[in-house]
């Protein structure tokens, strides 16, 4: 790669990092980090410590710490295994590093503080004693909504779930890369070298889409959420419905596919995952405008809403047009949820829960609190009341239909 193209990426200088700055970054001896180059260990090696042969460096370092050998490490480098450590090029801005106590002085934030909002981020200790400048930048940020009146406890919240968020979306680039990119690369028969500078360019190419796309997706649904959020406001002041702070009155789902486990045995893995892959998909593309996927456990799905009978029709209407050898089981309550980073907890949700895993493939059940809401479009058949795993009062539970007599179920 050429100087000229380090540097429009906002890489390290030609000159690179002295051999002892290149050691205390990856956490070796000078000495040892020497040997390694000397050794053909790391070859982006060039003659000068650039952000590439540093990054390389350090996976050499944890595969050393984890017990592999010089003649695995030089094998596998040799295949282009250990091609991703180029990639640091793109992100390594040779910016200046700031201790928390500088940082502190230059947000006005305290340093716990400082050091809170690096952990909800998902940054390791010892990483967050090292404040880069884009890091000042994010904690400017943070000053400034704190000033504006946002409380501590939300913000923190906001961050780890913006954290969060991030990770999983990094974990799948890096994961597709690596299936659809990498693999490929190395079986084509291409060396170390080549396969590394093709996953430079096709990287350099596809990483200015991300903040785009990411921008556009956040506003669509930042939008979307505003407007239920306005609605349910509404909705709570015309029924007088006063919750504790920290609290939301939801409609809360969950679905799974029944007989998962022996589809798995008997058609294998990938068939089973494809399932699931298809029945989530189908979920989120159908539910109401109010309600949300909120995770997958597996098969199974948990979805929040504002309007338990939306939900619980969507639920009927859903297992009226599955064809799928394995039927979804689905289960309907309506109660309060305690939110945190982006997640619901607490005695409702895990009401919720339990009816489902009394549910029979291609049932929607529901309790009392979905009944007492219901509309014209829907008939309830009592089973019984039942004691769920975990609590001691009894829990009333329906199967939903259709009121024209065509049951959910098939």
């Amino acid at each position: 790669m050429s100087s000229a193209a380090v540097k429009a990426l906002g890489g390290a200088s030609p000159e690179g990092l002295s051999l002892r700055e290149a050691a205390e970054r990856v956490g070796v001896a000078a000495a040892t980090l020497r040997r390694w180059a000397r050794q053909g260990l790391i070859p982006p090696y060039d003659g000068s410590w650039s952000a590439a042969a540093v990054s390389h460096a350090r996976i050499v370092a944890r595969l050393r710490e984890r017990g592999h050998s010089l003649r695995e490490i030089r094998q596998a480098s040799d295949q282009g295994r250990l091609a991703f450590g180029y990639v640091e090029e793109l992100f390594d801005t040779g910016e200046e590093v700031y201790s928390l106590q500088e940082a502190s002085g230059k947000t006005g934030l305290e340093p716990a503080l400082i050091a809170r909002v690096m952990a909800a981020l998902g940054i390791a200790p010892t990483h967050a004693e090292r404040i880069s400048a884009e890091d000042l930048r994010l904690l400017r940020y943070v000053a400034s909504v704190l000033d504006a009146g946002l409380p501590l406890v939300a913000l923190l919240q906001l961050v780890r779930v913006y954290g969060q968020a991030m990770a999983r979306v990094a974990d799948a680039e890096v994961r597709l890369f690596h299936l659809y990119v990498h693999e490929p690369l190395m079986r084509s028969g291409a060396t170390g070298l080549e396969t590394a500078d093709e996953m430079f360019e096709l990287t350099r190419q596809l990483l200015p889409m991300s903040s785009p796309v990411m921008d556009h997706v956040h506003q669509r649904y930042l939008q979307h959420f505003v407007e239920q959020d306005v609605i349910g406001h509404m909705e709570s002041d015309l029924e007088a419905d006063s919750v504790d702070l920290g609290r939301m009155r939801v409609a809360i789902a969950f679905a799974d596919l029944a007989g998962y486990t022996r589809l798995t045995e008997e058609a294998g893995e990938l068939e089973a995952v494809d399932a699931v892959e298809r029945f989530v998909e189908a979920v989120e593309s159908s539910l109401p405008d109010d309600a949300r996927v909120i995770k997958t456990i597996g098969d199974e799905v948990m979805i929040v809403g504002s309007d338990p009978v939306a939900l619980t029709e969507w639920g009927v209407e859903f297992q009226g047009l599955q064809e799928e050898r394995n039927l979804p089981r689905i289960a309907v309550h309506y109660g309060n949820a305690l939110y945190r980073d982006g997640d619901y907890y607490g005695r409702d949700v895990n009401i919720a829960s339990r009816v489902a895993a009394r549910a029979g493939g291609g049932e929607v059940l529901v309790t009392r609190s979905v009944v007492e809401r219901s509309r014209n479009g829907l008939e309830f058949d009592r089973i019984a009341e039942v004691r769920l795993k975990g609590f001691t009062e009894s829990t009333e539970v329906f199967i939903a239909r259709q009121r024209n007599g065509s049951h959910a179920s098939r």
